[in-house]
């Protein structure tokens, strides 16, 4: 007997046990549970977080990407500005240096001129003093031809009828030989003031 009662008591003890253990196991396994939802929340929460860093990240990255691009652009409009501006910088160089050339050759030239015309006003004005001088010496000789010119014209007013025939008569030409003389001296007097060049 004492088996039997002890075989309940410890069918008992074991169902007991067995239900504590499966009590507790249920309890435990409903505590995983809770902890594997709660996991797995804060994994989905951990995941939407992401998933929205992930998609401010492209967003992020398509606008850095459009910016590059827009930099790019920006770059190579300033790379032809710069090319540009090179250009006509090196244009306007050339044209200075071509206007300078021209310039050079311009004031060679007119240095050329202005020496030519240096010279040739020293020589006129040589000439000019030549000029000057001759012309006091033509004045100075024609004074002089005037004076032989009123000499002749007084010896020759001077002269009364009748020596006019006498000096002009063939016959007796008395005074034709004085008057030639007087004639030859005055031609010399007048070839003595001749000008000569």
């Amino acid at each position: 007997m004492w088996r039997r009662t002890l075989l309940p008591v410890v069918v008992l003890t074991l169902v007991s046990t067995t239900a504590a253990d499966a009590q507790s196991d249920s309890d435990r396994l409903r505590e995983a549970l809770r902890n594997a939802t709660a996991q797995a929340r804060t994994l989905e929460d951990q995941r939407a977080a992401l998933q929205a860093k992930l998609t401010a990240a492209e967003q992020e990255r398509e606008r850095l990407r459009k910016q590059n691009e827009s930099y790019r652009a920006q770059i190579k409009e300033a790379e032809q500005a710069y090319r540009q501006a090179v250009k006509d910088f090196n244009d306007r160089l050339a044209e200075r240096d071509d206007a300078l050339e021209k310039w050079k050759s311009a004031y060679g030239e007119a240095a050329t001129v202005a020496r030519a015309k240096n010279d040739e006003s020293a020589k006129f004005s040589a000439e000019a003093t030549a000029l000057k001088a001759s012309n006091k010496a033509c004045q100075a000789k024609n004074t002089e031809l005037i004076k032989t010119a009123k000499n002749v014209v007084q010896q020759y007013e001077a002269m009364n009828p009748f020596e006019k025939i006498l000096d002009h008569d063939p016959v007796f030409g008395l005074k034709r030989v004085e008057h030639q003389n007087a004639a030859q001296d005055f031609r010399d007097k007048i070839l003595d003031q001749e000008v000569k060049p």
